[in-house]
Parts: structure tokens; C-alpha cells; sequence
């Protein structure tokens, strides 16, 4: 529209999704969130949702701005999508769903399938990747559907993650950022395209070249809000829906890194350490660097698969007093629990934990439990709640130090987003544990802004990424080191922590062994 220069950004999360507008120095003039039920459980490990539940998530939170802010409407230049990454959607030729989304939290497994065949199931077996195959075709979601409902697999004409299926929803075609591509599909996560006709992806996975949309990178118009679409959110019909990334992806550009000397923490569900990369750089041998919010670019990531969930877990399991006390007063349990930082002194008295609750693929490997050592008569809960802030430190300087090896570029300070950013002893403790300068960024909304970053470059609004990520981002306070809590971890982690998965790795194994869990 003419003279329009304010951005809409949807933020399609795990437990709500967010309409947020923003103006191009990166201010939030307008939010609104629906809450929802993160998934449904139909058997134990398995999390699944309608996938209309998104959309209509999507249009009641857009719904719900213009009735707040009616004004905005004719200001909006532009829309920009970011979702939770890996939760995908079987689509018929007419748009339906076929089956439940299946989320990224997902532990379903489809154990026993065939071999690979042909030249690239003898070549994985012959140099010794043939078990690392197997269980990624084991983890792959089209794999258990192709396995487990044949009928709903050869019915389906679409595979898209959920960052695809609201795009068609929104323009009616099918079309999604290559910045959203992140999953078991059949992704060159090096060339950011989808993999060449002859690539080991297609026989690992049943999933064949048409079902896939078309991609386009980051900044780049997808499409024109579409009338229907119009209709049930209230957007402007016509206006254009530019490509953005995944939450992680846009959380990294909206606390405003661009090279890999500023790490990006992410204290969300899954808590990450993130570098921005223009070179293709593999955090872990065979596991890939992921796509950016910019065109062309990596991010090199390690991650806690359960993160600050155990901070939710915490709560569940230890805190039913604050949890009541919370509720009398009207907040949240979390505030309350930032006490227990302030009586537990740095180190919790020698408790370590190992935050392991749910092994992913790129924490130490399967096998991995959960640990916590050093119990004496003095600990507490509260040391236990600092353990575990002290624990996922730990695990992510881990995952830092990782990173730096590969990219060979020192980490030299460090942006955290996502809900664990809000407290002000975490990011001290952060800082103490890594020993480096901790910010978070000017706006809560880190993904959100990223992905109105996109929509700025895309619509020209910007010229390019560096000016549009120096006018729209800026740090919030600044925590430094405190030098003796400094040396104090940094004597903890390199003599105990680094030391605790290879002593315990055979442990682990013994009582997977024994109890069959983790399965």
C-alpha cells in the first residue's frame, strides 16, 4: 500500500502463535497471542495436533490485533512467517489434511525397515554408516507413515512442514522459504535447495520430488495474500508474504548476529548455541548446519533437546509451593523460583547435572541419560533448580567450544532469546559460566523480529541485511563476568563437567541395556 512502511510478522510457536507488528527501526507497536494446547498424545512418546489449529490460531491472533489496533491495517507494507521447526503435514491435492501434524517433539521411531538398496545402501554399508542410516530412516517421520498408514502416505500430494502448509494457506500456493527447511526430508542443507535427483536423501526417505513445494530464500516475495485468506484473517488481500526461516533461524538475525564472533543463545523449549556462517560448516560430523534467515547463509548449531523445559520440569516435580503461592497472586511460578538463585551461591555447592532428560541427535548421542553428582546433606531444591540453570550452561559452552573448533572462529560474545533470557541472574550466570559478555536483545521477540527483518529486506524497505539488522536491533543491558565465579566454573567445567558423559557413557549403556530405555 502506498506510504505502508510497518511489518507484520507471525510467529508460529509450540504453545501459541503470535501477530506482531513492528516499524523499521525494529519497535514492537502491536502484539497479540493465542494460546494453545502444544499436542496430543494418542500414544505415549507421540505428540501430534490439528493442523487447522495453526491456522485458526493464526486467524484469530490477526483478528484480534485489528479489532486492539484497527489503524494498523493500512499501514502494513508486508507479511512474514516464522514457525517451530520439524513438524510436518500430509496434504491432499486439494489442500486437506490428511492425518495430524506431527511435531517436532515427536519420539515416535519406525525400527526394523528394509535396508537401503541400489549403490548408496551398499556404499553406507561398506564404509561403516550403515547403523547411522538406519536410524535416521528410523527417526524420519515420512518413514513411519509410509510404514504405519500406507493408505494416508499414497494419498498424500503434498509433504510440507508447517511453515509450507500456512503458506498455502496464506497465498494458495505451493511455495516455503528454504530457510524453514529443517527436518528429515530430503534437503541439501549445503546448497540450501532440495536435494539432486541423485542423492542418497531419496532412497533414505519414500518421499518423491513433487510432494515438496518449490522453495525461494529469505527476502524474496513468495506470493500476495490470497482473497480467502483475506477474508478469514483480516490481512489486506494482495499484500506480499516474503520469505522468512525457522524461529531458531530469525531469533539469530533479530538479536543481531550476522558473523560467527557473536553466539546466539536460545533459552526456549530447546535450549541452542547458534553461529551465523556464510561457509558451510557441520557442527557435528553428518549432522548438517542449518539454514539462515539470510540468503546463502548457515547456522552452525548445537543443541539441548529438552533445554529450558526442565526448568517447567522443575516446577512440576519440586515446585508445588511456588506454584501456589503464584497462583494467589496472579504470576507466574518462574518469578518466584528466581529466589532460590539468589540463596544458592555460584557452583550450587558442588551439584553437577548433566541436562540429558531426552537425547536428541546432537547432544553426546542416543544413549545419553540425564545426570546429577555431588549430593551431600547441605543441597536442597534450590540447589537443584540452580544445577539445572548451571547444567544447560554448561552443556551450551560445550556446544560453544564445539562450534569454535569447526568454524575456527572465537566466540567473543553472546545475544540470548527465548523465556530463560528474562531473568536476570540466568544471563549472570550465563555470563560467569562462559566467561564472555552476555546481552539480550531490546525486544522479548526475537523470532519475530528476525522475520520482519526478512520482510523489510525483501520489500526494499531496507536496502540489505547488515543495514536492516543495524536499524532494527540493538542490546539490552549488558552482563559481564564476574572474575571469581568465572574461574570458579570454569574449573568445574573442564575438570568435572567435560569429564562426566565418557565416565558415565558406559553406565548409560549398561542401563539402556538392562531396562530398554531409552528405547
Amino acid at each position: 500500500m502506498p506510504g505502508a512502511d510497518l511489518l507484520l510478522a507471525i510467529d508460529n510457536g509450540t504453545q501459541s502463535l503470535k501477530t506482531l507488528v513492528f516499524d523499521l527501526e525494529g519497535n514492537l507497536l502491536a502484539k497479540q497471542q493465542v494460546y494453545f494446547e502444544a499436542y496430543k498424545s494418542p500414544r505415549p512418546g507421540w505428540a501430534e495436533q490439528d493442523p487447522a489449529l495453526f491456522w485458526d490460531s493464526l486467524c484469530c491472533a490477526c483478528r484480534k490485533l485489528w479489532k486492539e489496533k484497527p489503524g494498523l491495517k493500512t499501514a502494513i507494507a508486508g507479511v512474514a512467517l516464522t514457525c517451530q521447526r520439524g513438524t510436518v503435514v500430509n496434504l491432499d491435492r486439494y489442500g486437506r489434511p490428511l492425518r495430524p501434524a506431527i511435531l517436532w517433539l515427536d519420539q515416535r521411531k519406525s525400527p526394523g525397515l528394509p535396508p537401503m538398496s541400489g549403490l548408496w545402501g551398499w556404499f553406507f554399508r561398506l564404509s561403516g554408516l550403515g547403523r547411522t542410516m538406519n536410524y535416521l530412516r528410523s527417526e524420519a517421520e515420512a518413514c513411519w507413515i509410509a510404514a504405519n498408514q500406507p493408505e494416508i502416505w499414497n494419498r498424500s500430494f503434498k509433504y510440507l512442514l508447517l511453515s509450507g502448509y500456512l503458506t498455502y494457506r496464506l497465498t494458495g500456493k505451493w511455495i516455503d522459504s528454504s530457510g524453514c527447511q529443517v527436518g528429515y526430508i530430503p534437503f541439501d542443507y549445503k546448497r540450501l535447495q532440495w536435494a539432486r535427483r541423485w542423492d542418497w536423501h531419496w532412497r533414505c526417505l519414500p518421499v518423491k520430488p513433487a510432494m515438496l513445494p518449490e522453495l525461494k530464500p529469505p527476502g524474496e516475495i513468495l506470493g500476495t495474500v490470497c482473497k480467502e485468506a483475506s477474508r478469514q484473517t483480516g490481512i489486506p488481500a494482495g499484500l506480499p508474504l516474503v520469505a522468512a526461516a525457522s524461529d531458531k533461524a530469525c531469533e539469530v538475525i533479530g538479536c543481531g548476529s550476522l558473523t560467527p564472533d557473536i553466539g546466539c543463545l536460545s533459552y526456549g523449549t530447546t535450549a541452542t548455541v547458534n553461529v551465523s556462517s556464510r561457509k558451510y560448516v557441520e557442527p557435528i560430523s553428518m549432522m548438517p548446519a542449518y539454514p539462515a534467515a539470510m540468503p546463502g547463509c548457515h547456522n552452525v548449531e548445537i543443541q539441548v533437546y529438552r533445554g529450558y523445559w526442565m526448568v517447567n520440569w522443575f516446577k512440576e516435580q519440586f515446585g508445588h509451593p511456588e506454584c501456589r503461592e503464584a497462583a494467589r497472586y496472579g504470576i507466574n511460578a518462574e518469578v518466584l523460583f528466581e529466589r532460590f538463585l539468589e540463596k544458592v551461591p555460584a557452583s550450587s555447592m558442588g551439584l553437577m547435572l548433566q541436562p540429558y532428560w531426552t537425547p536428541g541427535l546432537k547432544s553426546p548421542g542416543p544413549e545419553a541419560k540425564g545426570a546429577i553428582i555431588g549430593f551431600g546433606d547441605v543441597h536442597t531444591r534450590h540447589h537443584l533448580y540452580r544445577s539445572i540453570l548451571e547444567g544447560l550452561a554448561y552443556a551450551l559452552r560445550e556446544g560453544k567450544e564445539r562450534i569454535e573448533k569447526r568454524t575456527r572462529v572465537p566466540v567473543t560474545s553472546l545475544r540470548v532469546s527465548g523465556g530463560g533470557s528474562q531473568s536476570d541472574h540466568a544471563l549472570q550466570l550465563t555470563a560467569d559460566v562462559f566467561g564472555l559478555p552476555v546481552a539480550r536483545p531490546h525486544v522479548y521477540e526475537a523470532s519475530g523480529l528476525g522475520a520482519a527483518i526478512d520482510a523489510a529486506v525483501g520489500l526494499k524497505l531496507h536496502p540489505d541485511f547488515s543495514s536492516a539488522v543495524a536499524a532494527m536491533t540493538r542490546s539490552g543491558p549488558v552482563f559481564e563476568p564476574d572474575p571469581s565465579n568465572q574461574r570458579l566454573y570454569d574449573s568445574l567445567f573442564r575438570k568435572v563437567y567435560c569429564k562426566m558423559y565418557k565416565r558415565l557413557k558406559p553406565l548409560y549403556k549398561q542401563i539402556r541395556k538392562i531396562t530398554g530405555y531409552p528405547a
